[in-house]
This record gives structure tokens, C-alpha cells and sequence, in this order.
């Protein structure tokens, strides 16, 4: 199946796409978007990995599902397009900036300029249906993004995983901890970021591991 996504992470991925589950998770998405109001727009399903390519991924950030109101989602987790309200939660990893590496709250939520640095933003599932969270829950994503996961740990170094609240660590159990450096906390929801997402300092311990191996570090 020819997909539409950046060319290192289509060598890595070209046997995933030729799998019967890929083909079926393919046709649901596609009578969706027929069918259906769904973010993000069609174009920006894969706008994470067109933005931060295999080879230069250096952080790895983990997200459930996108966003599902009008004009939020554009396939970065966590981010919103510019003008755009920032959700409760990017507030949160805002706060948690500005305590941590004394970057001052943005004006814009839209993450690209961290997507561009080499932070993979990756939702567990790529499309929901407008006003209906996990709405694609169970249709063949997660199948893709644990392999996604698996071939960044098993492939590259020195990576950083972010792993916040629950669903997001039990996704990444597969990753190697020898080899990576992993950062786990609550997710940063209001219903949760104070119990430990505040006062995680996860920005900062990732900046101190990539230049301990010789990377730049991320301008969050």
C-alpha cells in the first residue's frame, strides 16, 4: 500500500503497511472521512512523523487520541493550531516548562517548533470523530504505533520517552531501558498533573541525557 508519510519512516514501516490489519484500519478511516466529520484533516494524519523523521528523532512524547474539537487537532499530540485555546493538559506541560527550564508561557500551542527539533508528538491512535474522544479506539492504530514504538527502541540510541498517566506506560513496557532513557509521570490533566506532572522535570533530565550523549538539546 503506497502511504502518504515522510520516506525514512516509510523504509522503516513499508512491511507494516502491507499487513491485512493496516488494509482494513485503512478502509475504516477512509469511509470516516466520507462519512464522518474527523480530525485531524485527512492531510495531517501522519503530520508527526512528516515533521520529525526516523533518523532524527531524539524524544519521543506519548499521546492517546487526538484532540476532537473544531480546529484543534492537527496531528501532533498535545498541540493545537496556532490561535487556538490552549486544553487544560498543554497548559499544564506549559506550567511544568516554565517551573523547570525557565521558558516562559508560549502564544501559540501549536508544538511544531519542538516536532522540527527532533520530538516525535505521537498519538496511540491518529483520527477520532469530532466531539467523540476514542472514538477510533480499537480499529488497528495501536497495532501501528506499538511497532512504532518497537522500532525506535530497537533501531536507535539514546532516545528520551515521556510517558505520561497510565495508558501512555503501558504502551511503552516494550521499550528497552538499557538502551533508553524513560521518564514516567501522571498525565498532565488537571484531573491528575498534581499529583507528580507538576514538579516532574522531565524537560530539563531530558536536555541533561541528550547532551550526556553528545545530542542538542531541545529549545522547549
Amino acid at each position: 500500500m503506497d502511504v502518504k508519510i515522510e520516506p525514512s519512516w516509510k523504509e522503516v514501516l513499508k512491511d507494516e503497511f502491507e499487513k491485512p490489519y493496516f488494509d482494513i484500519l485503512t478502509g475504516f478511516v477512509r469511509k470516516e472521512y466520507q462519512t464522518q466529520t474527523i480530525y485531524p484533516p485527512a492531510k495531517l494524519i501522519f503530520n508527526a512523523f512528516d515533521l520529525c523523521p526516523f533518523n532524527q528523532t531524539k524524544v519521543v512524547i506519548l499521546g492517546q487520541d487526538p484532540y476532537h474539537g473544531y480546529g484543534q487537532a492537527h496531528g501532533l499530540c498535545f498541540s493545537v493550531n496556532d490561535g487556538i485555546q490552549f486544553p487544560p493538559s498543554l497548559i499544564n506541560i506549559f506550567k511544568e516548562i516554565q517551573d523547570d527550564v525557565h521558558v516562559p508561557m508560549p502564544s501559540s500551542g501549536n508544538l511544531e517548533r519542538w516536532a522540527k527539533q527532533g520530538v516525535l508528538l505521537l498519538n496511540a491512535i491518529l483520527t477520532v470523530r469530532a466531539g467523540e474522544a476514542a472514538s477510533h479506539q480499537s480499529k488497528g492504530w495501536e497495532e501501528f504505533t506499538d511497532r512504532v514504538i518497537k522500532e525506535l527502541s530497537d533501531k536507535k540510541e539514546n532516545l528520551v520517552f515521556m510517558l505520561w498517566g497510565s495508558y501512555a506506560q503501558r504502551k511503552g513496557m516494550v521499550i528497552d531501558t538499557k538502551k533508553h532513557l524513560v521518564l514516567k509521570a501522571v498525565h498532565p490533566s488537571p484531573l491528575s498533573a498534581y499529583r507528580g506532572f507538576l514538579g516532574c522535570h522531565h524537560f530539563s533530565q531530558a536536555n541533561a541525557y541528550l547532551q550526556s550523549h553528545g545530542k542538542p538539546t531541545i529549545q522547549w
